[in-house]
């Protein structure tokens, strides 16, 4: 049996590779793993932390470095602490519950450094300590859960049950509770781990998914098979904003003329601080809903969230930043890396529904948002109008070509550039456009520090890095934000 966590039992059979034993983890890596030296050769591995001694199994191997997980801890580091939530390596929601918040954030800020350092191989300034979050838990302000007809059985528990109950397949005995109700499982797109409590988002988070369970037990009601495209109840999304408000958008596989109403009347009743629900019926073979429309229940159908006196519209399909108070603190630090003094054209690239365009309004003569989603788009400008932003303009379309000399002619050239791209950071084009257009300042917002590091090796060519800041937006995670000003050479 392992003795390890029962997460790491489920890595999926491979071709056997080495056990090494008694190796001491280093330092943290990109992803979430942590990084170990043998004989020369990297080692990443999940599930550890510096200063954990485990007998590991390597799962991949290269000439220069390798993957594994650990088969066993013969000492764990002192820096370890207990994880508060009960599904903590099972589900994969978090990866660093087992580390002080202090340490990770230590991490993450060594993250950035090392990323900018080695892949983007510019001058930079001074990296200033990163922002922490004063919330770490229920920090979150929309969660997904997922109702599946298969529950992901941790391996220690599926040897329980075989021995109960020797005949039953694997498959029988993840069916055998008839569904459940969470996250997926590392890895597995049928199973899901059922969940007790989450701890990323407020009450009533938690008791709306144990309440729509309920429901399904005493109706008969099915739970979505993604293998066989069969069942009723696929997921549930759960808003719930600063201002109190909260949006639940029950998402069905099926209509179901007789259920639908029970359901959700019977939510109403039990959560009456619910101030928008809608239902989405999704028959297609994947969960989302950004090319279907959801039907308000009850409600306006939206809600709305506020950072400083700005108001947001967040639609059941609205991106927007899901750790508010962190947002709030991202936005500032790239409004004063922006240096607005009230006469610069701002150009707002990967705009999404606006926000950021928007919270730095107050301090530019214009502001010109681009964003290829044109539902993003429409939401800006909503976002705008009930704003009073009556100086700016949003329009949907890829900037490296849209952004020629007509478009500047009407819309002016950018005095400052705000980006925030996507993880996958800015395609090539983009950044030619951006050396074309020398805006005398550039803010990058990123969400992966090491395509940050890449784009910003590009950007060398006419940019100088003058300010870093990095974020934490979502504490207990890998995750990390970086804010980086440039300035024209």
């Amino acid at each position: 049996m392992c003795s390890h966590s029962t997460y790491f039992c489920t890595v999926r059979k491979q071709k056997r590779q080495p056990v090494l034993e008694n190796i001491l983890v280093e330092s943290c890596a990109a992803e979430g793993k942590s990084l170990a030296r043998v004989d020369g050769k990297v080692i990443f591995i999940e599930g550890t932390v510096p200063g954990d001694v485990v007998d590991i199994q390597i799962i991949k191997s290269k000439k220069d470095w390798a993957e594994a997980y650990p088969l066993a801890f013969k000492q764990k580091s002192p820096d370890r602490v207990e994880p508060f939530c009960s599904h903590f390596g099972i589900c994969g929601g978090c990866q660093w519950q087992m580390l002080p918040y202090e340490k990770q954030l230590q991490n993450k800020f060594q993250q950035v450094v090392d990323n900018l350092s080695r892949i983007g191989k510019v001058a930079l300034p001074a990296i200033q300590p990163i922002l922490g979050a004063n919330q770490t838990e229920g920090y979150r302000n929309k969660i997904e859960y997922t109702f599946a007809t298969r529950r992901f059985v941790p391996k220690e528990e599926l040897w329980a049950l075989k021995k109960q109950f020797p005949d039953a397949t694997a498959n029988e005995l993840a069916m055998s509770e008839g569904g459940a109700a969470g996250f997926h499982a590392k890895g597995m797109f049928d199973k899901v781990v059922k969940i007790d409590t989450c701890h990323l988002q407020a009450e009533p988070t938690n008791a709306i998914r144990t309440a729509i369970v309920q429901f399904a037990k005493e109706h008969n009601a099915s739970f979505y098979d993604i293998k066989q495209h069969t069942g009723w109840l696929r997921n549930v999304v759960i808003r719930i904003a600063t201002t109190g408000q909260i949006m639940v958008n029950v998402v069905l596989g099926a209509v179901d003329k007789k259920l639908q109403p029970l359901l959700l009347n019977s939510l109403l009743q039990q959560f009456p601080e619910i101030t928008t629900l809608l239902y989405t019926i999704n028959t297609k073979f994947n969960d989302s809903i950004y090319d279907l429309e959801p039907i308000a229940y009850h409600g306006k159908g939206y809600i709305e969230e506020r950072l400083e006196n700005f108001v947001f519209k967040i639609s059941p399909k609205s991106f927007f930043q899901t750790n508010t108070q962190q947002a709030e603190q991202l936005y500032c630090i790239t409004r004063n890396f922006a240096e607005l003094s009230g006469t610069q054209t701002l150009y707002d690239l990967y705009c999404g529904t606006g926000s950021i365009g928007i919270f730095c309004s107050s301090k530019a003569a214009k502001v010109v948002g681009v964003e290829v989603i044109e539902d993003a788009i429409a939401d800006a400008k909503e976002n705008a109008a009930l704003n009073g932003i009556e100086h700016s303009f949003f329009t949907a379309g890829d900037v490296a070509t849209i952004c020629d000399d007509a478009f500047f002619d009407t819309h002016g050239k950018p005095d400052v550039i705000i980006t925030d791209p996507p993880r996958a950071g800015m395609h090539e084009k983009l950044v030619s456009k951006l050396l074309e257009m020398e805006a005398p300042i550039i803010v990058y917002v990123s969400c992966n520090p090491a395509t940050q590091a890449r784009d910003l090796a590009l950007l060398d060519a006419k940019y100088v890095v003058t300010q870093i800041q990095p974020v934490d937006m979502f504490p207990h995670t890998h995750h990390i934000e970086n804010v980086v000003q440039l300035k024209l050479r």
